[in-house]
């Protein structure tokens, strides 16, 4: 069997324990302040918690910028002197970020296969595709095979990100959604609702005010996007700073859906910059 390497962008939000236990690598985006310091992305939590801070105080947001072409050709030469006789790499929706061009640039310097696929999906859903990859390659599929078996997982709503921001303005503001109507003006005291369409945007379909409601919102979305109560699931219960949303969110799904396996998971720098403080919600995998 071919020996292949799954690359994520560090959007993907990955739970660390599944870099070793998937066989996954991650290509950083950076963050970059108005002083012009630039800083990657990363996974370490200590450094997470250490940015959320920094966020809340900052009178100014940085901004983001993609991987270039030469950090994925570093990427790909690593995981050829390890011996990986092929590569796969999963990124965030091309309607988001520039990241899948610079992978598919890197791509074509290299000799052995390596597919580049937009996921039209971001944040903790895309640990879920590269798990879901992983299992399909340890059951033999060819790489082709498995690009083939995503790009119709996607189609068929397998994967789903639903999840609610507490500041809206902070996706306004990073120029990550558009500015749609009834979502506009101070929405600061309220949870909006958002989720990832087919497209690969990220659209707000509903506001709560309080933690409860927005939890409903949440569920009922799951419902609306077609997952249907006492499915098999499995779930990546991602938030920036705001776990205790999280368990409670858990708590009623559990009371649903038949849920496979759970992870935890906190947002990294570059998503916690669009998303902001005590955004809460889950990548979600229908397994059935």
């Amino acid at each position: 069997m071919e020996k292949t390497k799954i690359i994520v962008d560090s959007t993907s939000d990955i739970p660390v324990s599944w870099l070793e236990k998937y066989d996954i690598d991650i290509v950083p985006l950076y963050i970059v302040w108005e002083d012009d310091k630039t800083e990657p992305d990363t996974r370490d939590v200590k450094q997470l918690m250490d940015y959320y801070d920094r966020l809340v105080k900052a009178e100014k947001l940085p901004t983001t910028s993609q991987p270039s072409v030469a950090d994925f050709k570093n990427a790909y030469t690593k995981a050829i002197n390890e011996g990986y006789e092929s590569i796969l790499v999963l990124t965030i929706s091309t309607k988001m970020s520039g990241t899948f061009n610079s992978a598919n640039l890197a791509a074509s310097e290299f000799d052995i296969p390596i597919r580049v696929v937009d996921t039209k999906l971001a944040s903790a859903v895309i640990p879920l595709v590269a798990r879901y990859a992983r299992e399909l390659l340890d059951k033999g599929l060819s790489l082709d095979e498995v690009v083939g078996k995503i790009q119709e997982a996607r189609k068929n709503k397998k994967f789903h990100a639903i999840f609610f921001v507490s500041d809206f303005n902070f996706l306004v503001k990073g120029g990550r959604i558009n500015k749609v109507s009834g979502f506009v003006g101070n929405l600061l005291k309220l949870k909006v609702g958002v989720y990832i369409n087919e497209e690969g945007e990220m659209i707000p379909f509903d506001k709560a005010r309080g933690s409860k409601k927005a939890y409903s919102m949440i569920l009922r979305k799951m419902e609306e996007e077609g997952v249907k109560i006492g499915q098999k699931i499995g779930l990546i219960g991602i938030h920036c700073n705001a776990k205790e949303d999280i368990d409670e969110m858990l708590r009623l799904i559990k009371e649903r859906y038949d849920v496979e396996f759970f992870d935890y998971s906190n947002t990294g720098k570059v998503i916690s910059t669009h998303v902001g403080i005590g955004m809460a919600g889950f990548g979600i995998e229908v397994l059935e």
